[in-house]
């Protein structure tokens, strides 16, 4: 326990965003080095560690490594070093548990049958780290039978595990949407194209087309960010929106691309403005293979478990493994009321208590074990 807090805390000094994390690799592949294990590289910044037991099996351990570029207003012993970066989403927990694990590897390599890889992987926060991993050859390196990943879950209680077969969270997209009208005075509108009204009637048509979708299906379209205009007395001439979108299955993603290509299209002919949509590649859906999810549950044994009822609509690029191979996503717990660990993730205030960390190690330890009984 007392190595594991020395590595969480050590990382969470010393924060880095995506394809930045320089110092984070460096202390990763320190570690790793001094155990003995060979590390390779494809991005970089990522650290990666394959253990050759020349098996017929390779189970695969990923961890995420980046930051988010925000202040820490924690005010712990141990907070960021780094002014506007900030480990908020408990990424330095997750690199703290593989790193335990491979301290557990080491310990028992010679009763290891299966081969395994370690994977650290860079830009979680910002679509690219998994993809590229994979683009630049990873899984052509080192073929994998089931690949397992954690994240740190505020919202669960202490030391409870979380997951569900099937879909667990959402397919993510970036929505950017650009609005082009005609300047005026703004005392003589009917010589101008307000794009700040097509803009407000877009976002109002949208959202109520989606709620009516919503009836039949679970999505999510909604705008974080709207910009307009200029000046007070200028009809605007340029607005913007951003925003996102989440889906689970293709049919419900081409549903809402077709409501806001509709949307685009009256509002071009009532305005006879110009109306932009770009839907941005993002996060495909997190997806636990059916038979991994029965092993991963077999594996866990009587550990304290929750089944979610229903798939969560954020993202995650763990789901970019998925597609190539069989793996399972799961939730560690770190809520405790009593210790005050109760922030959200991406919170400047987000905490969680180290000793949650141990939960998700044994159940890297019993996945492990469980595989090594060479019945899979």
């Amino acid at each position: 326990m007392e190595r594991l807090r020395t590595f969480r805390r050590d990382l969470h000094q010393i924060p880095e965003t995506a394809f930045e994390e320089v110092k984070t690799h460096d202390y990763l592949v320190d570690v790793l080095s001094g155990l003995g294990f060979k590390t390779h590289t494809y991005l970089d910044t990522d650290v990666i560690v394959y253990i050759d037991k020349n098996a017929d099996q390779t189970i695969a351990f990923r961890s995420d490594i980046d930051a988010l570029p925000q202040d820490e207003l924690t005010g712990v012993p141990f907070q960021s070093k780094h002014p506007g970066r900030m480990h908020a989403c408990g990424h330095d927990g997750h690199m703290a548990m593989l790193l335990e694990f491979a301290h557990y590897l080491k310990e028992n390599l010679d009763e290891l049958t299966v081969n395994v890889l370690l994977i650290f992987q860079p830009a979680e926060e910002k679509i690219g780290g998994a993809k590229k991993l994979i683009k630049a050859g990873l899984f052509k390196d080192y073929p994998v039978d089931h690949i397992f990943g954690i994240h740190v879950y505020p919202y669960l209680d202490e030391g409870i595990i979380a997951s569900r077969p099937g879909f667990l969270m959402a397919q993510a997209n970036e929505l950017t949407i650009s609005f082009k009208g005609k300047g005026s005075h703004g005392a003589m509108p009917e010589l101008g194209i307000d794009a700040n009204h097509m803009a407000s009637l877009f976002l109002s048509q949208v959202y109520e087309k989606i709620d009516t979708l919503n009836a039949s299906t679970r999505v999510i379209c909604t705008f974080g960010k709207m910009q307009g205009g200029t000046v007070k007395n200028i009809i605007a001439e340029n607005a913007h929106l951003e925003g996102t979108m989440r889906t689970f299955k293709e049919e419900d993603y081409h549903a809402v691309e077709s409501i806001l290509l509709e949307t685009k299209k009256n509002l071009e002919s009532q305005f006879n403005g110009t109306i932009d949509i770009h839907i941005h590649d993002g996060y495909l859906p997190v997806y636990n293979d059916e038979t991994t999810y029965e092993m991963f549950k077999e594996a866990l044994g009587n550990h304290p478990y929750q089944e979610l009822s229903e798939a969560l609509l954020i993202g995650e690029d763990f789901s970019f493994y998925q597609h190539e191979v069989p793996g399972v996503f799961f939730f560690i717990g770190t809520k405790n009321v009593a210790k005050g660990f109760t922030h959200s993730l991406h919170s400047s205030y987000f905490n969680l208590d180290e000793a949650a960390l141990q939960t998700g190690v044994d159940a890297y330890i019993k996945l492990i074990h469980h595989f090594q009984k060479g019945s899979h």
